[in-house]
């Protein structure tokens, strides 16, 4: 099973290889052959197109990166850049000696500024190297090989603004309209989560406002403002919903959830949460605190760590220490 995004794109750039690197050995055997004959060598381009459906463009480069003939396309020939010295392009720079075919990381393609990739194949004459093939994909027109990844069950932390971080004890929370209602408003999300349909929800306690998706219209969000937050009519506004079973965070544990969510904003005044989501089918909560610290973890894992986790003994009523969990300092 494909655990990481990462993992996922090493799938993929292993299935293009596969894909690619047959027909692109063929056709630099018959490129070989007619080197020396730029009208033969374009006319061996245009016909090993055909076997690369997914391909924009083509080309022959000599030993030294320089583009001997035209780009060959399904659109035509474009010659203007016949001498260009393609070395120092990223995909050039990842050819080595001893490999007759690499694949290029992605990068940004200099004529349509699209996420791109090159595949160069080697070619040679009597054995011999004698130039390369690059054959050039727009990341759009490729066929998706590769599985959706699914998201590592590791608990992330992702470091904010410095600058934020070495002034953080200067600073101190200043209550909310959304604070001094916090009751009101978790039983609002609670109720919007288990019973409306509401998936991802995002609570940003400082601006007083709340943002979420519903599974009834899941491609757009909602803002939620804080008169709408107190205000439990608003539930009337989204369609009564089975809680889904497909959930990797149960029904059960939405409340809690919001209550420590609730905690973590009071246990401080210094270190306290800015920001809390929460996504009821990764099963995944997302936390980002006053010092720009910011965490990605599974919500199980989030509930068994508890509040003197986060915020160290500051939980106990006693002086905010740094170095803990929520200030990366």
């Amino acid at each position: 099973m494909i655990t990481s995004a990462q993992q996922s794109i090493f799938r993929q750039r292993d299935a293009l290889t596969i894909f690619l690197k047959v027909p692109l050995g063929e056709l630099a055997s018959v490129c070989g052959q007619v080197w020396s004959s730029m009208g033969s060598l374009e006319d061996a381009l245009h016909a090993g197109l055909k076997d690369l459906p997914y391909c924009d463009h083509i080309y022959a480069m000599d030993l030294n990166g320089i583009q001997l003939t035209a780009r060959i396309s399904a659109e035509g020939d474009d010659r203007q850049n016949i001498g260009l010295d393609r070395s120092m392009r990223p995909y050039m720079n990842t050819v080595v000696p001893l490999c007759d075919f690499i694949l290029s990381e992605a990068y940004i393609g200099e004529y349509k500024k699209r996420p791109s990739i090159t595949a160069v194949q080697i070619v040679k004459y009597d054995g011999v190297p004698v130039g390369f093939l690059g054959a050039h994909f727009d990341l759009r027109e490729l066929p998706l090989t590769a599985p959706l990844y699914e998201e590592t069950r590791d608990w992330r932390q992702m470091k904010g603004d410095p600058s934020i971080r070495g002034g953080l004890f200067l600073q101190q929370r200043f209550e909310s309209v959304l604070d001094q209602h916090i009751e009101t408003v978790i039983a609002v999300i609670e109720e919007l989560i288990v019973d409306h349909g509401i998936f991802h929800c995002e609570i940003h306690f400082s601006s007083n406002r709340a943002t979420i998706w519903s599974q009834a219209d899941p491609f757009r969000y909602h803002i939620l403002t804080i008169d709408e937050l107190i205000d439990p009519d608003v539930c009337l506004a989204f369609q009564k919903t089975s809680y889904p079973e497909t959930a990797e965070i149960s029904s059960t544990q939405i409340r809690p959830l919001l209550e420590s969510f609730r905690d973590l904003r009071f246990a401080d005044e210094t270190v306290y949460l800015r920001l809390a989501t929460l996504n009821i089918y990764n099963g995944l909560v997302g936390l980002t605190f006053s010092c720009d610290g910011s965490h990605s973890i599974f919500a199980d894992e989030f509930l068994q760590k508890g509040l003197a986790f986060w915020i160290g003994s500051a939980a106990a009523g006693t002086t905010t220490v740094p170095g803990r969990p929520g200030c990366h300092v």
